[in-house]
């Protein structure tokens, strides 16, 4: 019988062990991402602009690992009441719960790398005429309070958990909630110079490097097995080693299906193989599978890719015809798309529901809009938000960090 109690303590710890070493991994792959975002936006901002992007990606992560540490994490699980509206603000316990399957700093890594994530989505869509240290401020706010806050509606168990939300990793409460910050400060920001006419024509402004760009892409794509398949959270049994194997197919169809089918319209309608629509195409069919990437069967992960390939292309043409300025597609890539996951759930999911689904989707959207463009206000009163003309022409790279990225190029 002693021999027998000393074994299964044994198993229990090897599986604890498993579960974190995994949770870890997951979240280097998610932290990975963040480079994802930087190559991205870099290769799809001009030259002059590439420095102060990639400022923005590091420092942005950077700030959002230090505000989900002293305030956000304890906002979004520690402590709070189930099914509440108002959390606890409790403190970040510092011991493992007994009967927890990973340790508690595992746990915290992998959400705090999802955080950043989150943000990372705003700077690609205010890129070439945002001001530093405003984006700056603002991450401040996104990561440590407006975040965490719907996060624990959500994962951390409050209301719209209650209620019935499902959201695997995040269409809806990374995804989108990012994306609507992102529009709120698009919307008081302007177009960039010269990107539209005054008679509605569209000239488009071309990034700078495609190889960067089409990297990035690639980086995402592979920090993407991290983010739905951590989100498994144990891998320890056959049952969620098998569920994490279909996440990893899922995802993947998904991506794929996403790229042909943006290719394919590109073809149809324009004749071209438009490079930056493909890549949106894989990243819209990653964002779109990422609400439930273990429910659906393989081919109908496939059509989900496929039709948010399609979305995407034609949220960004919409997007532009009513002269909302986004250099990198990010609003419709994360938002037009991170709904459309999450609406998608309850067709192959039949725990799910269109109406609580559609509720979560409102009250996420509200709350970050809402909350994010009073920030921006604030932010655009005080110490404004849009970079002087003349530093737009110059490009923000020499006036924010007085270097540039190609200085060897003349302009």
């Amino acid at each position: 019988m002693e021999e027998l109690t000393k074994v299964s303590a044994t198993v229990t710890e090897l599986r604890f062990a498993l579960d974190t070493f995994y949770f870890l991994i997951s979240g280097a792959l998610v932290m990975w991402m963040a480079a994802g975002f930087a190559m991205l936006e870099a290769g799809l901002v001009r030259s002059k602009n590439t420095t102060e992007i990639l400022t923005k990606n590091i420092t942005l992560y950077a700030i959002a690992c230090v505000m989900f540490l002293l305030v956000g994490y304890n906002i979004m699980y520690v402590d709070n009441p189930e099914g509440g509206i108002i959390p606890s603000i409790a403190g970040l316990i510092g011991t493992q719960a007994s009967d927890a399957d990973h340790s508690l700093e595992s746990d915290f890594f992998f959400q705090v790398v999802f955080v950043a994530t989150a943000m990372s989505i705003v700077s690609g869509a205010v890129a070439e005429r945002m001001k530093l240290w405003a984006f700056l401020a603002f991450t401040v706010v996104l990561t440590g309070f407006i975040y965490p806050l719907e996060g624990y509606w959500t994962w951390g168990g409050g209301f719209l958990s209650k209620a019935g939300f499902s959201d695997f990793a995040g269409s809806g409460i990374v995804h989108m909630a990012g994306a609507a910050a992102a529009l709120a400060a698009v919307l008081l920001l302007g177009a960039r110079k010269g990107k539209y006419g005054k008679n509605g024509e569209v000239h488009p402004i071309p990034g700078a490097n495609m190889p960067l760009a089409t990297l990035g892409t690639f980086i995402l794509w592979m920090g993407w097995f991290g983010f739905n398949g951590g989100s498994q959270l144990m891998v320890s049994d056959a049952a969620n080693a098998t569920a994490v194997g279909k996440i990893f197919l899922n995802t993947n169809a998904s991506a794929a299906a996403g790229a042909v089918a943006a290719l394919l319209l590109n073809k149809i309608v324009w004749g071209k193989a438009d490079l930056t629509m493909v890549l949106n195409g894989a990243l819209a069919g990653l964002v779109a599978i990422t609400a439930d990437p273990l429910s659906p069967t393989p081919l109908a992960a496939t059509v989900i890719g496929a039709i948010a390939g399609i979305l995407v292309v034609a949220s960004i043409i919409a997007f532009d015809k009513i002269r909302i300025d986004d250099p990198v597609g990010a609003i419709s890539v994360h938002g037009v798309v991170g709904f459309f996951g999450v609406m998608i759930v309850p067709f192959t999911n039949a725990e799910a529901s269109f109406s609580a689904q559609l509720f979560g989707c409102a009250v996420i959207f509200a709350w970050v809009f809402s909350a994010s463009l009073v920030v921006w206000l604030l932010l655009k009163k005080t110490m404004g938000i849009r970079v002087s003309e003349e530093e737009e022409y110059n490009g923000v790279d020499m006036s924010d960090c007085g270097i540039e990225a190609y200085p060897e190029f003349v302009r």
